[in-house]
């Protein structure tokens, strides 16, 4: 493929591109089924920024000349025929009624890697789901049997925007003896905790504000604030989480409106934050009045010590949003959800959430209120622990049987989670592709960051695979990276443990 660039001509370099490779599209040079170069071997190859490149495929997908799948790249589109130049005279073209995009909302990865899952010829290492065969089919059955004999119709009725009271009053039981203390007004039933995040972003979050969040950070959350038209400001993490060092100068220079965190095995780093950065966070909070939002879905999964009090339980100023669900415990697909904040938090989050969804699936907060009130989260959770440490192990086992030169990791003491670095040689796009080629899926790690990553890592989880499962995933990924980094890597042993998480 011939790209000439003109740096001496007023037009932009990426629609230079765009220009040159629509005339190729068109001509039949790129007939349709032709996979484009990855972004970052085009922009090589031609000297220039690889979001230079980003905008120009950007701008391709948008005339429908191209389109970009996880596993297959950016592929070239059939050229629209003269019936179908007829039909769009007859039909309407959609796309020009939609709004335009204020953030990278569009990015298609969590869907195609959904998608991936109903293909039984794939290992998924990829998202974060709990495991299938342990979901407790015959405890659903028995209390939803209760449930319609117990509340009758009620249980298929509306319901407050702030979720059932004897759920909002089990969930404030239950967080007690973890150090949060709160009444069933300072709890809001969710849609799953993703739509706190959102509601969090319409609440706080105004386009062109901005929001501390740690590097590498959770997947969803940078597509809602992206999606909200903020400045996101990165913060390394260490060993101990977020380097709170590197925010008390942050703040000193710029005011963000939020600061977001996932102090308790992190996603996707696995990380722990120390009790003294959870103190200094907090203590930075208060000193330059900015709310804190603590995401904290696996705190309930640790396979070792308890973790450390989360940053609600330590908060004396009320500075802290507290946000968790039940989807990586129970349940996944009935999307429940909670938020623990001061009432006039509450009272705005629901104002906001009844314009949403009205309120949380009615049945489904029944259904987790009596899991709390029998006792039968709990019980859960001690299967859990021990049969997710077994799958962390396995995994740990089976990284190191033969990993390639320069892939290191650090073993995670809770949640779902190993976050690795592949060797510099590996590139992103064509490791995904291979790893799709030879049926095994991951997370790619650049999706974690805001801006690009000085590396390539890769999320591994290990609760939704079985052990047999992980040890196939694992040995096709390690040969996968061994071909992508084009090296003859003799078998040997690896300590890991020694991977810097930025």
């Amino acid at each position: 493929m011939n790209i000439t660039i003109d740096r001496d001509s007023r037009l932009p370099i990426y629609l230079q591109i765009v220009r040159q490779m629509r005339e190729m599209i068109l001509s039949g040079v790129l007939p349709a089924g032709t996979k484009l170069p990855p972004e970052r071997r085009l922009a090589q190859s031609l000297g220039v920024n690889r979001s230079t490149v980003l905008n120009a495929y950007s701008e391709l997908k948008a005339d429908a000349l191209v389109e970009s799948h996880v596993g297959r790249g950016t592929i070239v589109m059939p050229i629209p025929s003269p019936q179908d130049d007829e039909d769009a005279i007859r039909h309407p073209e959609w796309r020009q009624y939609f709004r335009a995009e204020t953030g990278y909302s569009r990015d298609p990865l969590i869907r195609d890697l959904l998608e991936m899952i109903e293909r039984n010829d794939v290992i998924s290492l990829a998202l974060g789901l709990p495991a299938p065969e342990l979901i407790p089919l015959d405890l659903y059955r028995e209390l939803t049997v209760q449930l319609l004999t117990d509340i009758g119709p009620s249980l298929l009725l509306h319901c407050p925007t702030e979720g059932i009271a004897p759920l909002r009053e089990a969930l404030g039981e239950w967080l007690g003896p973890r150090g949060i203390r709160c009444t069933a007004a300072e709890v809001l039933i969710l849609s799953g905790s993703q739509q706190g995040l959102d509601l969090a972003a319409r609440v706080f979050l105004s386009p062109g504000d901005e929001v501390v969040v740690e590097e590498p950070t959770y997947l969803g959350a940078l597509q809602v604030f992206r999606s909200a038209g903020v400045r996101i400001i990165g913060i390394p993490m260490d060993e101990q989480g977020m380097r709170t060092d590197v925010l008390a100068k942050v703040l000193e220079r710029r005011r963000p409106k939020l600061i977001y965190t996932l102090p308790t095995f992190q996603n996707p780093s696995g990380t722990l934050m120390s009790v003294e950065r959870r103190v200094h966070l907090l203590q930075l909070a208060e000193e330059h009045n900015v709310p804190v939002l603590e995401d904290d879905p696996y705190s309930e999964l640790s396979y070792g010590p308890p973790p450390p009090p989360t940053l609600k339980a330590l908060d004396t100023h009320q500075r802290v949003i507290y946000l968790s669900t039940f989807s990586k415990i129970l349940f996944p697909g009935l999307r429940v959800g909670w938020l623990v904040a001061p009432r006039p938090v509450i009272r705005q989050f629901a104002l906001v959430k009844q314009t949403i969804d009205l309120h949380t699936n009615t049945p489904a907060q029944w259904l987790m209120e009596r899991f709390l009130r029998r006792g039968l989260v709990e019980r859960h959770l001690q299967r859990l622990r021990q049969e997710y440490r077994q799958r962390r192990d396995t995994m740990e086992d089976t990284l190191l049987e033969n990993p390639p030169p320069g892939f290191t990791w650090r073993k995670p003491a809770g949640g779902f989670y190993f976050w690795c670095r592949c060797p510099e040689a590996v590139e992103r796009t064509p490791l995904l592709s291979h790893a799709v080629e030879h049926k095994v899926t991951f997370l790619p790690g650049w999706s974690c960051f805001n801006d690009e990553p000085a590396a390539t890592y890769i999320r591994l989880n290990f609760s939704y695979p079985r052990p047999e499962q992980i040890r196939s995933g694992v040995r096709r990924l390690m040969r996968v990276i061994a071909e992508v980094a084009d090296q003859n890597w003799p078998a040997h042993r690896r300590e890991s443990g020694t991977l810097p998480i930025v």
